[in-house]
């Protein structure tokens, strides 16, 4: 009777490391951006090394060098950092199944809002609005809630928002800085100094 629990409990490597193996997989699924092992293992509250092991083994796995199929996707180390990733043979599946699915596209006046914040900032609204000519509120507030610009600050003498752009949209262009893009001062010049110190 006394050997009976000892008989029944599960071995130890296996009451650590599955739960491991799960939480990194819950954190490596929602991530956007590539996550050091240091990264991984504060969030998935174990140690480093152990998070090594975890991390070679879903590896392991998602190639199929396991027990299971291999993958549409894997896990792979870029930069420094892991992230899943769409296998490359099934870049061009995945981009036309994106592709089709009609994603919502920002108006034309959340383009030109957007063209205006992106060369001028910091700016607030109402330099917007005085550049576009119309009411800009609901279009910043739908710029804000795409994640493609953001509160910069609050002017002291005005109390008045400044907005910027985010990483979001520099993305999205697929550029590293705002200095890439093309110089149209000629174009949307308003006598300010923002444009002309991009152009």
């Amino acid at each position: 009777m006394t050997d009976e629990p000892m008989t029944d409990a599960p071995e130890p490597s296996t009451v650590v490391e599955a739960p491991l193996t799960e939480r990194l997989e819950a954190i490596l699924l929602i991530i956007e951006e590539p996550h050091s092992l240091v990264s991984l293992a504060a969030a998935a509250g174990a140690p480093v090394p152990a998070v090594r092991q975890a991390i070679a083994r879903l590896v392991d796995e998602y190639d199929g060098r396991g027990q299971g199929p291999r993958r549409g996707f894997e896990l792979r180390e870029i930069g420094g950092g892991w992230r899943l990733y769409v296998r490359e043979e099934y870049d061009d599946l995945v981009a036309d199944f994106v592709g089709g699915q009609a994603p919502a596209r920002l108006s034309q006046a959340a383009l030109e809002t957007l063209a205006v914040i992106a060369y001028k900032q910091p700016v607030t609204r109402s330099q917007v609005a005085s550049i576009r000519a119309v009411n800009v509120d609901s279009v910043v507030r739908t710029l804000l809630g795409r994640g493609l610009i953001t509160e910069l600050f609050q002017d002291s003498e005005t109390g008045a928002i400044n907005y910027g752009t985010t990483d979001a949209l520099l993305q999205n262009l697929g550029i590293n800085s705002l200095d890439e893009l093309p110089p149209i001062s000629p174009l949307l010049d308003d006598g300010s100094q923002g444009f002309s110190e991009r152009a």
